[in-house]
């Protein structure tokens, strides 16, 4: 199997019609599929992600301090952005294609072996077990898919169990409730593992608590930001654990939400190696980071930002950020797109969309996504004069490149899909 033909197989497993609440969750394929494959996912220490939001982001603080240390590191993430690759790293690198391939073969002969028939996120957690196991990584950083306690991912045997925080999402599988949510993502949480909680809403903890598990930590009593404000290219931080005090950190990310993300990454290197982190490795592995499509600025004169804000509560931060801290003086330009599943109306509220001076409403590269008509439909309603809808996210680029002046700004949020999208597209357009 050569990487195309594995890429046809990827997307002959892809399973977009699954749209609704599962009634029967199950992760007893992925575990039948490791098996044949000689359960890799033993073969290496963990450190494994959930959360609502901000999941991506401290999945990739943890790598860059795990780095910094001078550990292995290998890093499962998703959704990609334009190449498939991202989502299996070892030290930041993507995987090759000849790897891919391989391990994607592995999978296919595994699969009929097994005889079943894995989902597409099923075939990625597997390739990206095995190839790390082939790689002799001394830790992954495993981000969660969805929710966590049925996802792909929950079958390895985690050092430290990360819970970012929690806001209603993916109601058409979980919900309706915060409670049900924190549960399923708290299915991560296992015996002989330290968990680092993130949500700082103490009426979830219980039900953290109420998995087993060798040690909780808590944001704002066993770790917190003490400071965290603004600063060029980034944020300046002070971060405080049980083990260390971090004065004057840069992290090269926007929005005072990544100081949240980068206090519960250096908790979670803490627990993992036991003891309190160099000022030395967390300047290091701060310094490193980069989060493509997240508020990612890829243009100036206009100023173009990135941002996958796709659900109200990333969609509310984003917001923040963009006319708080950036505070464009020109006019204002939202590019937005998103999938089905979620109620729009919310999304767009989030985003301040009746703040923006133009909208374009666009069509995300995903059998899910919603036509941008209906997305600027939904806006209009919300009180914005200046719609427009586009068939493409490179449709919506382009007419808001030629409207935009230099000192205008320019914001592409809404989904994942739409931000990949944009972003192939405006690094061949922008000068």
């Amino acid at each position: 199997m050569d990487y195309s033909a594995a890429l046809v197989y990827l997307d002959e497993h892809a399973s977009y019609e699954k749209t609704g609440r599962i009634t029967s969750p199950s992760i007893d394929n992925i575990e039948l599929l490791l098996s044949v494959l000689g359960s890799p996912q033993n073969d290496f220490r963990v450190i494994h992600v959930t959360g609502t939001n901000g999941k991506g982001s401290t999945s990739q603080i943890i790598t860059k301090l795990l780095m910094a240390h001078g550990v292995k590191v290998g890093t499962y993430s998703s959704p990609h952005l334009e190449d498939v690759r991202e989502r299996i790293q070892v030290d930041g690198e993507m995987i090759g294609e000849h790897d891919f391939a391989d391990s994607v073969a592995a999978i296919a002969n595994a699969e009929g072996i097994a005889a079943i028939r894995p989902s597409y996120f099923e075939i990625m957690t597997a390739a990206a077990f095995r190839w790390f196991s082939d790689a002799a990584v001394d830790v992954a950083v495993v981000e969660v898919g969805m929710l966590g306690r049925w996802d792909a991912t929950n079958v390895v045997q985690p050092d430290v169990s990360v819970i970012t925080n929690i806001a209603l999402d993916h109601m058409e599988f979980a919900g309706p409730t915060l409670a049900h949510i924190a549960t399923e993502k708290a299915g991560i949480i296992k015996q002989g593992s330290v968990a680092i909680i993130g949500e700082s809403n103490e009426d979830l903890w219980p039900i953290f608590r109420a998995e087993p598990h060798d040690e909780m930590l808590f944001v704002n009593e066993q770790f917190e930001v003490v400071d965290n404000h603004l600063a060029l290219g980034g944020r300046a931080l002070h971060i405080r654990t049980q083990r260390g005090d971090y004065l004057d950190l840069f992290l090269p990310l926007h929005g005072w939400h990544q100081g949240d993300n980068a206090a519960v990454a250096v908790a979670a290197v803490e627990a993992f190696f036991g003891t309190a982190l160099s000022h030395e490795v967390v300047t290091e592995g701060f310094a490193n980071v980069v989060m493509p499509g997240r508020f990612e600025v890829v243009g100036h004169q206009p100023l173009v930002i990135l941002d996958g804000a796709h659900n109200p509560a990333g969609a509310d931060v984003c917001a923040s950020v963009f006319f708080d801290d950036f505070d464009p003086h020109g006019r204002r330009i939202l590019i937005v797109g998103a999938l089905g599943g979620r109620d729009i109306a919310d999304t767009l509220s989030a985003l301040k969309v009746d703040e923006f001076d133009v909208v374009i409403c666009c069509t995300a590269p995903s059998p899910r996504a919603r036509q941008g008509r209906e997305i600027a439909t939904v806006a209009e309603q919300m009180g914005c004069t200046n719609v427009s809808s586009a068939d493409s996210v490179e449709r919506a680029c382009d007419m808001a490149l030629a409207d935009a002046g230099s000192d205008d700004a320019v914001l592409v949020a809404g989904s994942l899909y739409v931000v990949g999208a944009a972003r192939t597209h405006l690094r061949r357009v922008l000068p």
